[in-house]
């Protein structure tokens, strides 16, 4: 089903701080994922495969690979009106980039009112999940909601790290907290759990054009939809209902997976989110037939596995190896490696990610690290032993213990 009445608008100008330093030069929506595939990935493929075919991508922070990567690998059939636009920055409404997710509609407000759609979905470009949009459409109409937010149930234990959303017995709306220091209202039956939002949003049009227009001339406002532009139209009144993604499914899905959302925030949650897909049966699957996952192809050859000769040995377990790469006769182990990545002889590496153009050198050893683009690691090297070793040496080390050795790092 195509859904021609909807334009999206993604969010991927950010940061992403406390992904350093694998945003050190790039933004977060393009760091790497998964061997092949980018983080903004799984939001594209989300609206692609539910029928969404008119996306606009909101680029600010460091957006030259995520430029490239839009580019070369998201190109739709505007003979059909279908695309995925990059919209960069441009200053527009006056001297400031974007001054908060609010501000950042706001300042593309007319690419909004050109396509004339009934529906405004605004979603982040920074989360790995899958997600039937259409369903959320759905509820919104049903409803007939000014706006509407996909909710994550979570323990109410949690609900100091998100911004958390009180509902009544019919999902509607009657409360926002950022980071609630007292506990928050509980989900309609679950006394457990409470909502913390996912940063999606579905707006009527009409609604989010009159929001983003009125919160741009307060000058005390931080012009974020979380902080300023819901508290405005929850005070109102509008029609604000919080759609349950845990509810949510998509050709497919096993229950596994049934409301997998990770904020890869952080260098440990990026990990451990990588890692998941390692397991036999991951709570996210991307080798799903029934639920694509598209991103660039590389032209490259098949991965090459060589040598058998004593503890000479080509070989990888549990881990996923892209194309491009060879196993020279070293070990892998619970590893996800990125196309183009050479393993030579005797060397040994376990819980790790490697990315793109990485070579570890003869009897190096590397644990639990995450190796960034175009790093050469010379023979009988080892990282991820020796927290102060590795720090001298100027890598960075997560609170979770992973080591992380920049871009293009000279060692």
């Amino acid at each position: 089903m195509i859904v021609d009445n909807t334009l999206v608008m993604i969010l991927a100008g950010g940061e992403g701080k406390r992904l350093f330093p694998l945003t050190k030069d790039r933004a977060k929506p393009a760091v790497p994922f998964g061997g092949r595939y980018r983080i903004i990935d799984f939001v594209l493929n989300n609206f692609i495969n539910s029928g969404f075919y008119k996306i606009k991508v909101l680029t600010q922070y460091k957006s030259d690979s995520l430029n490239k990567h839009i580019t070369r690998g998201w190109a739709l059939s505007p003979f059909l009106n279908q695309y995925v636009d990059l919209c960069p920055a441009q200053m527009r409404t006056g001297n400031d980039w974007y001054k908060g997710t609010a501000d950042a509609i706001y300042q593309n407000i007319f690419h909004i009112i050109n396509e004339d759609p009934r529906y405004v979905c605004v979603f982040g470009g920074d989360h790995i999940y899958k997600m039937q949009v259409s369903q959320m459409l759905d509820f919104h109409k049903d409803r007939k909601a000014d706006l509407s937010i996909s909710g994550i149930p979570i323990p109410i234990e949690e609900a100091s790290e998100f911004g958390i959303m009180e509902v009544d017995e019919n999902w509607r709306l009657i409360n926002f907290v950022e980071k609630p220091q007292h506990k928050p209202k509980s989900i309609p039956g679950n006394p457990n759990m409470c909502l913390a939002s996912m940063g999606n949003y579905i707006f009527d049009k009409e609604v989010l054009l009159d929001a983003v227009t009125r919160d741009a001339k307060l000058e005390n406002s931080s012009h974020d939809f979380g902080k300023n532009v819901i508290p405005m139209l929850l005070s109102e009144g509008k029609n604000i209902y919080v759609y349950n993604f845990s509810q949510n499914s998509f050709p497919g899905m096993n229950q596994a997976e049934r409301g997998y959302w990770r904020d890869v925030g952080s260098i440990d949650a990026y990990w451990q989110a990588n890692m998941d897909l390692l397991d036999y049966s991951p709570v996210l699957n991307i080798y799903s037939k029934e639920w694509p996952l598209r991103t660039f192809n590389y032209n490259y050859p098949p991965a090459k596995f060589v040598w058998e000769e004593g503890d000479r040995v080509g070989m990888a377990t549990n881990s996923m190896v892209s194309e491009g790469c060879i196993v020279s006769g070293g070990g892998l182990s619970h590893c996800i490696l990125s196309p183009k990545v050479r393993i030579n002889s005797y060397s040994s590496v376990s819980d790790s990610i490697l990315m793109e153009n990485v070579e570890v050198g003869r009897y190096s050893q590397i644990r639990k690290a995450i190796i960034d683009k175009n790093v050469i690691i010379p023979p009988n090297t080892k990282i991820g032993f020796d927290r102060e070793a590795d720090i001298k040496r100027g890598f960075h080390v997560s609170d979770g213990g992973v080591t992380v050795v920049p871009k293009g790092a000279i060692i």
